[in-house]
């Protein structure tokens, strides 16, 4: 008896994958679909798919050469645009992350994997911001808004002041979260002259008795950013900053806040992670009806272990935090930055009135640009037709309107200059 061939010894077995009235096979784009077998083709061959695997090696992230033409440009203020390079290199690890078999989203939390991405990640990022020994560094979970809550809850007693420097939406909302909690004094607000300034420190009449001085580093609907920062001027207070939206945009000097925070969807990673960077001995003081989730003490001692922390989001981060040590720090990521946000501006003020930022030049911010057109019924078309050449998120927080440009770290200079042509194009067509 002859010998059967593979293919009939397949065919005799019903139970065989291969033996489907659909086959299933990939298209060319990576996904699969169903194909019909024909009862007469018996030259079927069945093979495994292999499984992709992601390099053992830990090589550096490397840049493409050039962008690639399937992405477009986001201008969005968040969840922002990410690094490609950093995408690419999730990707290569997504389904075996270094030879490990698994997923990064699946690996326990508390195994050697995962506690060398974030004890990884804690270190690139202390030595991006120069992080003192006596500051912790948390990646905890809630967006900034959490953190509204959770450091008065943590700072402060009921019955303590503390100041408020209210430049634009995102530091009002913290002020009125703090009225929960403590004694919160408005002591400038720029709401009045609609967000487009910061105030003169010296004039700040600040509470000697306030437990600290809050403040949003950069305002990501209004565009108003602190380009050096005040000193509370109470015999205890600390300076606390909402960094969100223009973090590790730029050095800053750790040692002169009592706690930066900042969720990483603006600029450093997806969302899903806050980072909190706290001096150690405005730890574990904390009101007794803290929850347990915003109590910084509970969170340093299991080092942002306490509970499943956003595993993904906080690999992600590390991957951003590796790729701005590579492009040299941040000293050289502010370069570029104000290389953009000048081209940009210089752009909007040379156009004769067309576009018009509001914000006073001196604190105009260089992650979010916003600004109007002369005719504000043009501004709808602006973003339609924006769109259609690739450049997306480009209208105004509904709150004010008009455009936005968020142009952070990841925004590349030809992002910038792809946008700045559109709108010279724009305005030779509707001047």
């Amino acid at each position: 008896m002859a010998a059967s061939s593979p293919h009939s010894l397949l065919l005799q077995n019903p139970n065989h994958p291969c033996n489907n009235s659909f086959f299933r096979r990939p298209n060319p784009n990576g996904y699969f679909f169903k194909t019909p077998i024909s009862k007469k083709s018996l030259s079927i061959t069945c093979t495994t798919l292999s499984s992709p695997s992601s390099p053992a090696s830990t090589s550096s992230l490397k840049s493409p050469s050039k962008p690639s033409q399937d992405r477009i440009f986001n201008f969005a203020a968040g969840p922002a645009t990410l690094p490609e390079n950093v995408i690419l290199k999730a990707q290569s690890e997504l389904f075996n992350w270094r030879g490990s078999g698994m997923s990064i989203m699946e690996m326990s939390h508390r195994g050697k994997e995962f506690l060398s991405v974030i004890q990884k990640a804690e270190s690139d990022l202390r030595t991006l911001l120069k992080i003192p020994d006596e500051f912790e560094v948390l990646f905890l979970q809630g967006g900034a808004t959490t953190q509204f809550a959770a450091i008065p809850l943590n700072l402060c007693d009921p019955g303590n002041p503390v100041d408020f420097v209210v430049t634009g939406s995102w530091g009002d909302k913290a002020f009125k979260e703090a009225q929960k909690y403590c004694k919160p004094n408005l002591i400038w607000s720029g709401k009045a002259e609609k967000y487009t300034k910061i105030p003169s420190f010296d004039a700040l009449e600040q509470n000697p008795d306030a437990k600290y001085l809050h403040i949003c580093a950069n305002e990501t609907i209004h565009g108003v950013e602190f380009k050096n920062y005040p000193t509370p001027k109470g015999k205890d207070a600390v300076l606390v900053a909402d960094m969100s939206s223009n973090f590790c945009s730029k050095p800053v000097d750790v040692s002169k806040f009592g706690i930066i925070y900042a969720g990483a969807q603006k600029n450093v990673g997806p969302a899903g992670v806050t980072v909190v960077i706290i001096r150690k001995d405005l730890i574990g003081h904390a009101q007794s009806i803290t929850p347990v989730m915003l109590d910084y003490k509970i969170h340093a001692e299991n080092k942002s272990l306490y509970n499943t922390p956003p595993c993904f989001a906080i690999y992600m981060c590390g991957l951003v935090f590796e790729d701005l040590l590579e492009q040299g720090g941040l000293e050289e990521i502010e370069k570029k930055n104000m290389k953009k946000g000048g081209i940009l501006y210089d752009a909007i003020d040379g156009s004769s009135g067309f576009y018009r930022c509001p914000v006073e030049k001196s604190v105009r911010s260089l992650m979010n640009v916003p600004f109007t057109l002369e005719k504000s019924d043009l501004e709808a078309e602006f973003i339609k037709e924006a769109a259609k050449e690739g450049m997306v998120q480009l209208k105004g927080h509904r709150s004010v309107g008009g455009v936005r440009a968020s142009i952070y770290n990841a925004m590349p200079l030809a992002g910038v200059e792809k946008l700045v042509a559109f709108m010279k194009d724009f305005q030779a067509k509707h001047a």
